[in-house]
């Protein structure tokens, strides 16, 4: 029996046009992300620093994922289940930073 019987698709071939602007575009966001870099460009956009940098890292993160990992021709089942575990990851995370943060300190008296 061939794959298609099955129901499964073909593989989908990407152009290697694609492949060369998702670099040119992970190379950018690299260049970004270090002359948003307060230590190396002196560059200081106060607390969103973090965000700044977070979100370009997740921009770069979607590229991989959605191009060179395959997930945008892939069946929609497959991201389904990579962003499910993203939410528990999420989640867990949450619980460890909330009880982290709701701890009583508690001075010593000695």
């Amino acid at each position: 029996m061939s794959q298609s019987s099955h129901g499964d698709s073909e593989h989908h071939v990407v152009p290697l046009s694609s492949y060369q602007k998702v670099l040119g575009a992970l190379l950018v966001l690299t260049v970004l992300t270090v002359a948003v870099a307060k230590p190396v460009s002196g560059f200081d956009a106060g607390m969103f620093n973090t965000f700044i940098a977070f979100s370009i890292a997740t921009i770069k993160a979607v590229l991989v994922l959605a191009i060179f990992m395959g997930l945008k021709y892939d069946k929609k089942l497959y991201l389904v289940i990579f962003l499910t575990g993203i939410f528990f990851l999420i989640v867990m995370f949450s619980f460890s930073v909330l009880d982290i943060y709701t701890r009583i300190y508690v001075n010593p008296t000695l």
